[in-house]
C-alpha cells in the first residue's frame, strides 16, 4: 500500500494533466463544450418529469412545491449519474487504454484515478446545473446540503471499487462489458429515482430496500430535496462494505496488472 501511495504522489501531475486533457479532448470540436456533460442527464430528468409528474407529484410529502417531483428526480439523478458513469468508465478502462499500457511505463493505478477525476468533474458540473434549476423553481436546499461531499465520496468509493473489479475481469472475459449496461439498467429501476418507495406495496418495500444503492440515493434526496439528514445507518454499512470491496479490487488489480498487458 505504501508503494502504491508513493507512486500516486510521484505521478500526481501526470494524473491531473491527464484529467484536464481528457475533458478537453472530449469537447475540443464542440461549440457547447462542457455544457454537453450536463445536457444529457438534465434532458432525461425533464422527460421523466413531464411524463410522470402528474402521476407522482401528489405523493411526495415533505416538499412544499408544485415542482416536487422534478426536484425529487433531480436529487436522485445526481447520485445515480456519478455511480453509473464511474462503473461504466472503469469497466472499459483497461481495454480502451490498452495501447497506452503497452507503450508507456507508468503506474497502472493512475488510470483509475484519472477516470475518477474525470467523472468527479462531470458530476460537479451537473451539481451546479441542478442548483441553478432548483433556484429557477424556487427551491433552496438548507444546511443539510453540506453533507454532499460525504455522499460523493461514498459514491466514488462504491462505484470505483465495483468498476475496478469489473474492469479487470473485462480484460479476460469481454462479456463483462456487455453485461454492465444491462445490470445498470435493471438497477436503475430498482432504485427509487423516478418513483418514491412509498408508492410501492408494503410487501415490496423491504425487498427494494435491500438494494445497496437505496440508502445512498435516498440520502441525496434527503439533503437536496427534503432538508433532512442522510440515512446514516445505511450509509455506514455501505461505506464499510465499500472499503472492503476497494481492498479486494486493489488486490485483484495488482495481481492481474502484468498479465493484463499481455492479454491486451
Amino acid at each position: 500500500m505504501r508503494e502504491l501511495l508513493l507512486a500516486i504522489w510521484r505521478y500526481r501531475y501526470f494524473i491531473l494533466s491527464s484529467v484536464k486533457n481528457d475533458l478537453r479532448a472530449r469537447f475540443i470540436r464542440s461549440k457547447l463544450g462542457a455544457v454537453w456533460m450536463i445536457i444529457h442527464p438534465l434532458a432525461q430528468v425533464l422527460i421523466f418529469a413531464l411524463i410522470l409528474s402528474e402521476v407522482l407529484a401528489a405523493k411526495l410529502p415533505g416538499v412544499n412545491s408544485k415542482y416536487a417531483y422534478a426536484l425529487y428526480l433531480l436529487g436522485g439523478t445526481l447520485g445515480w449519474a456519478l455511480f453509473t458513469e464511474t462503473v461504466t468508465k472503469f469497466g472499459n478502462l483497461f481495454i480502451e487504454n490498452g495501447n497506452l499500457m503497452r507503450k508507456m511505463a507508468f503506474p497502472r493505478i493512475c488510470l483509475p484515478l484519472i477516470a475518477a477525476g474525470t467523472t468527479l468533474v462531470n458530476n460537479l458540473l451537473l451539481l451546479l446545473a441542478i442548483f441553478l434549476v432548483f433556484a429557477a423553481l424556487g427551491h433552496f436546499p438548507d444546511e443539510q446540503v453540506l453533507w454532499l461531499p460525504v455522499l460523493i465520496l461514498v459514491t466514488l468509493m462504491l462505484a470505483g471499487s465495483i468498476g475496478l473489479l469489473l474492469g479487470v475481469l473485462n480484460v479476460f472475459m469481454r462479456d463483462i462489458g456487455q453485461i454492465i449496461p444491462v445490470v445498470l439498467q435493471a438497477l436503475f429501476w430498482m432504485t427509487p429515482i423516478v418513483y418514491s418507495i412509498t408508492i410501492l406495496p408494503e410487501s415490496y418495500r423491504n425487498v427494494f430496500k435491500l438494494n445497496p444503492l437505496y440508502p445512498l440515493i435516498t440520502s441525496y434526496q434527503n439533503v437536496l430535496v427534503f432538508g433532512t439528514e442522510p440515512d446514516w445507518s445505511g450509509l455506514g454499512t455501505l461505506a464499510a462494505a465499500s472499503l472492503v470491496l476497494t481492498a479486494v479490487a486493489l488486490f485483484a488489480f495488482r495481481r492481474a496488472s502484468a498479465e493484463m498487458v499481455d492479454v491486451l
